[in-house]
């Protein structure tokens, strides 16, 4: 799962002195949120879509719009999805130690790999449970889960205080009504759910889900 697995090398970086024509019709052709720019040979930043629609001339023009983010090649794909989210894009350069441009990744082929885990791909229920900072343990939770014959396919923190905590989890459909009743037991308190047997319905924003990850 390290990001030098999932690079792609046909979007190349361009100059501060190319057009910004040439950038947008680039970036108009890839369909990506950003294009990248490099400067006496190492990575510089990334230009959002619409900046290249304000001016026209050369992207020596829009250098007070660049972004730096950039992810090293020897990361793994984890790293990335707070990236998409901070920046807002679908597509990320791959640097190496020297800032030299590798190639990108894009959320897509991320997402992609992700769905094949059972935590996305399988159908299922979603429950976000609260309990007391003190007292969280993930360990409970999935004991609670396979205690009443149910699959424990993973999980994550969703929100976090000194207070409480908030887990999402992502549990087999079987004796969810048991499951309910054991975590109140335990002083959990459920907070949302959602059922579901039809994995489309379940997942209609499957990445949205994904990008819960950047609240942990």
């Amino acid at each position: 799962m390290f990001i030098k697995d999932y690079i792609s090398k046909d979007f190349s970086c361009f100059h501060l002195t190319d057009s910004i024509e040439s950038a947008r019709d680039t970036l108009e052709d890839f369909g990506y949120s950003h294009i990248f720019i490099k400067k006496a040979h190492h990575f510089y930043g990334a230009i959002a879509q619409d900046f290249l629609y304000e001016e026209e001339g050369t992207l020596k023009d829009l250098e007070h719009q660049i972004e730096r983010f950039a992810i090293l090649e020897d990361n793994n794909i984890m790293d990335s999805i707070r990236l998409f989210y901070t920046f807002n894009s679908n597509v990320i350069p791959v640097i190496n130690k020297n800032e030299k441009y590798l190639g990108y990744i894009s959320c897509e082929d991320i997402f992609q790999d992700f769905s094949r885990y059972p935590l996305f791909s399988e159908s299922g229920a979603i429950l976000t449970i609260e309990t007391p900072a003190r007292k969280y343990s993930m360990t409970e939770i999935a004991n609670i889960v396979e205690s009443n014959n149910s699959k424990f396919y993973g999980g994550f923190i969703s929100l976090m205080s000194d207070e409480a905590i908030q887990v999402t989890i992502k549990i087999s459909n079987e004796n969810l009504s048991s499951i309910d009743a054991t975590f109140d037991r335990y002083d959990y308190r459920i907070v949302e759910k959602y059922y579901s047997d039809e994995k489309t319905d379940l997942f209609k924003d499957r990445f949205g889900f994904l990008q819960k990850f950047i609240e942990i």
